[in-house]
């Protein structure tokens, strides 16, 4: 009877303890302290609810989670104020401004209001290879090649030379030769040999629009004028049995629009229009009445007129070198 009372208060005693108890390993005084006074303190608690009103007992005990007086939770700073508190430990590593003294410095900061251009010209040779034809002449067309080279001593302004050549290129309209024939009146004509000139170019406008939906095309407008000399001579029209006349050079001056559209920084496709005014000598609408005068070179001359030869330049723009740099990094 003796060791069925030991055996009963040894099972009541094993049931008593809590399961957790034997998974853990041995833990300090002070958390086994803490421990007990929370099992103690919940089944306590536990009892008296279920006696009291059937509510559940096992309230959480202050301490469980919270950290005991004194001790930090991982993560905090010391003085629980966060991130601020790194001025504390280190007033180094948080510089405190005058905002009075910072606000009288000068301000010397640059403000850069409009982008770099696509294409600087300053110190960059241009090589302009073009076909030019005849815009205002409706009897003869003096289509031909030609070369501009121009020097940019700025980024707006150019000195440069251009040469033109027409010799083989002249084209008499057949309706000239109907016209003689039906109506028996002959209109002075004039063809062209070749052209030079030294020029200017002021740079006044660039741009830049899309096109294609995808692409943005960057372009400047110039303006040209200069002087030079331009060789021609007339169409034996009046009296072509007997007059051969020779190309003579004259003094021509020039000025002209022109526009660039730009592919890359260095290459660019060019539409100019110029005109080319001179002096010239036309045929005389007179014929010697001897064969003798008729023969003299005098004679072949009639009355001098200003001339404008208008002509459109197509072709293409090379500049350089191929690269270049910016003295302002923006």
């Amino acid at each position: 009877m003796k060791n069925t009372r030991i055996a009963l208060f040894v099972a009541a005693a094993l049931s008593a303890a809590p399961a957790a108890a034997w998974a853990q390993g041995a833990k300090p005084a002070k958390d086994k302290a803490a421990e007990a006074g929370g099992e103690a303190g919940g089944e306590a608690g536990g009892e008296a609810g279920g006696e009291a009103g059937g509510e559940p007992g096992g309230e959480e005990i202050p301490g469980g989670d919270e950290p005991l007086p004194g001790e930090e939770l991982p993560g905090e700073l010391p003085g629980g104020e966060g991130l601020g508190d790194i001025c504390q430990i280190d007033p180094a590593a948080c510089p405190k401004l005058d905002m009075e003294k910072e606000a009288a410095k000068p301000l010397n900061e640059q403000i850069y209001a409009v982008q770099q251009q696509f294409a600087l010209r300053v110190r960059r040779f241009e090589v302009n290879p073009y076909w030019s034809f005849t815009l205002n002449d409706q009897f003869v067309s003096h289509p031909g090649p030609g070369l501009s080279l121009n020097y940019y001593i700025t980024n707006v302004l150019a000195i440069g030379a251009n040469f033109n050549y027409y010799r083989p290129f002249n084209v008499d309209s057949d309706f000239n030769a109907q016209v003689r024939r039906a109506a028996r009146v002959g209109v002075p004509l004039t063809e062209y040999d070749w052209s030079a000139a030294l020029n200017f170019t002021y740079v006044p406008a660039y741009g830049k629009f899309a096109g294609f939906q995808d692409f943005i095309f960057h372009y400047d407008a110039y303006v040209v004028g200069g002087v030079g000399a331009i060789s021609t001579r007339p169409i034996p029209v009046i009296d072509p049995d007997n007059r051969n006349f020779e190309y003579e050079p004259k003094l021509a001056f020039n000025a002209g629009i022109g526009l660039r559209i730009f592919f890359n920084r260095w290459f660019a496709a060019n539409l100019e229009v110029r005109d080319y005014i001179y002096n010239e000598k036309l045929e005389s609408t007179e014929i010697a009445p001897t064969l003798q005068e008729q023969l003299d070179e005098g004679t072949w001359f009639g009355d001098s007129s200003i001339t404008n030869h208008v002509q459109a330049q197509v072709g293409i723009s090379i500049f350089l070198p191929f690269s270049f740099e910016y003295r302002l990094p923006k």
